[in-house]
């Protein structure tokens, strides 16, 4: 290997790490704003709600800036097939996070027209502890990621089976008391949007845990994506 070569490559090695170094700052931004736009629920915080929705800005920002700096390492480095991988799983779970993003962005919006109410009061809880939950997937999705871990990404993916089974169980709990009474049926409805959108921030930790699993084995998980969320018809 000539002395361009060792160059070359460790230019290559440089630019990989800041790829890898700006997801993982996105990672952090956007685990930061689903807590805080579910906390602004739990509290009834108005002005936390406004930073997150003014804050996805820079979320978006970030995807942008990941997707444009991995299509110019691909269009001048030619990396390898390994490599590749690496970028595009990169530039995928970038996406996904991005949308995560958009969902506590969701959250923050429902938040601040939510009135404090029954169905709030006795759900707001809930609803935090499965931001805790998919905030936790999130964040080992992405380790997974960087570390090529297949088997933690496949840890990840199995408790998106324990996320859907919380959001199930408060779908339930929501549609009794919009039974009970019609005042309840605004608030329980908007509780429900805010639910899913956090449910939804488990499927895409999902997707990453499966990105990085394909990134260790080279293969996609055989086995079905496993769902437990029986207030959806779509597949």
């Amino acid at each position: 290997m000539t002395l361009e070569d060792t160059h070359i490559m460790s230019a290559f090695d440089r630019d990989l790490e800041a790829l890898q170094a700006h997801l993982m700052r996105m990672g952090g931004l956007v685990e930061a704003a689903l807590m805080s736009a579910v906390q602004s629920l739990e509290t009834h915080d108005l002005a936390a709600a406004d930073r997150v929705v003014s804050g996805d800005s820079a979320i978006d920002l970030l995807e942008e800036l990941i997707q444009t700096e991995a299509a110019t390492l691909i269009a001048r480095r030619a990396p390898t097939a390994s490599d590749l991988r690496l970028v595009l799983a990169t530039m995928r779970a970038a996406t996904s996070l991005e949308r995560v993003g958009d969902h506590a962005k969701n959250v923050a919006k429902r938040t601040r027209i939510i009135e404090r109410s029954a169905p709030v009061e006795a759900h707001s809880g809930t609803i935090r502890r499965m931001a805790m939950m998919a905030t936790k997937m999130l964040d080992d999705a992405q380790t997974a990621l960087v570390r090529k871990d297949a088997a933690l990404a496949m840890d990840v993916r199995s408790r998106d089976v324990d996320l859907d089974q919380m959001y199930n169980t408060l779908f339930r709990s929501l549609f009794t008391y919009m039974m009970e009474s019609a005042v309840n049926i605004g608030p329980a409805m908007h509780l429900h949007f805010i639910a899913k959108n956090v449910e939804r921030a488990g499927d895409h930790a999902t997707s990453i845990a499966e990105q990085a699993y394909y990134l260790a084995t080279g293969s996609m998980p055989v086995e079905p994506r496993p769902r437990e969320d029986t207030t959806s018809v779509s597949g």
